[in-house]
């Protein structure tokens, strides 16, 4: 009995073992099995899930550095000179722009000109073809004996045309000026400043035509009256540089006594950039 009892046990045991080893087996391989899913089981993406670049508030900067002048010897001596920039950041929602320049012109040995200006413009919606802006002005004229002028102001503007050929562009802006004179008294007024400004291109680019125009009366003095147009005339002998031809008029009705209220001069030049 005691035999039957032993085979008994190790018979058990061995059965035990064979069973414990095929269930280890089995955990083994379930852990290292892969499991596959369905290229139809696959859940659709949400767009709004993906992660999206953060907005930028600038991604383009256009430039041009312009450099002007006229210079004549003989019974008058004259030269002149009219460095200007023009500068343009922008975004998909906001541009700024400024345009600076300075002017220096002698006649006959004698300081004419000792010009500066500088200004700052902040377009929103500069991509529609209405937008609001704001803008900043300092300005200072030897000429016209200008010890300096301060202007600042908002209004809308409206693009007419927008093409690779031709662009076209009104605003109208209300303006608070301040001008500090060497002689007469500070004046201060409101103005309405209407602006007209267009490029245009023609025989594939190979001439352009550039025109600014701004017309500045004063709100609370009709007889004060201040205009001012720049017309160029510009041939690309490159991507980067132009050659440039340009006529200025201006005009203000409050002057000093010894100053004429028109001006008008013809400059030659070129510009660099890629603007």
């Amino acid at each position: 009995m005691k035999k039957i009892a032993y085979y008994r046990s190790v018979k058990l045991a061995t059965c035990l073992l064979f069973i414990f080893g095929q269930v280890a087996r089995a955990q083994d391989t379930d852990s290292t099995k892969v499991n596959v899913i369905p290229a139809d089981s696959v859940a659709a993406v949400n767009p709004d899930s993906i992660p999206r670049p953060d907005p930028v508030l600038i991604d383009t900067i256009r430039y041009r550095l312009i450099g002007d002048g006229n210079f004549t010897r003989g019974n008058v001596n004259r030269s002149l000179m009219v460095l200007r920039a023009e500068l343009l950041f922008s975004g998909p929602l906001i541009s700024i722009s400024t345009n600076p320049r300075f002017t220096y012109g002698k006649q006959n040995g004698v300081l004419a000109e000792r010009d500066s200006y500088a200004d700052l413009f902040f377009d929103v919606f500069k991509k529609s073809r209405t937008y609001v802006f704001g803008l900043g002005v300092l300005e200072t004229s030897n000429l016209r004996r200008i010890d300096l002028r301060q202007m600042a102001g908002a209004g809308v503007g409206f693009r007419v045309l927008r093409g690779a050929a031709n662009n076209l562009s009104l605003t109208n802006a209300i303006l608070y000026e301040s001008t500090n004179f060497a002689e007469i008294a500070t004046v201060t007024t409101v103005r309405n400043s209407f602006r007209i400004k267009g490029k245009h291109s023609v025989l594939q680019d190979k001439i352009r035509f550039n025109h600014i125009t701004f017309i500045q009366p004063a709100l609370n003095d009709l007889s004060n009256l201040r205009w001012n147009t720049i017309l160029s005339i510009e041939l690309p002998i490159n991507k980067w540089v132009t050659l440039r031809t340009s006529f200025e008029n201006s005009y203000e009705s409050v002057v000093e006594a010894t100053r004429k209220k028109n001006d008008s001069r013809i400059t030659f030049g070129v510009s660099v950039g890629n603007k």
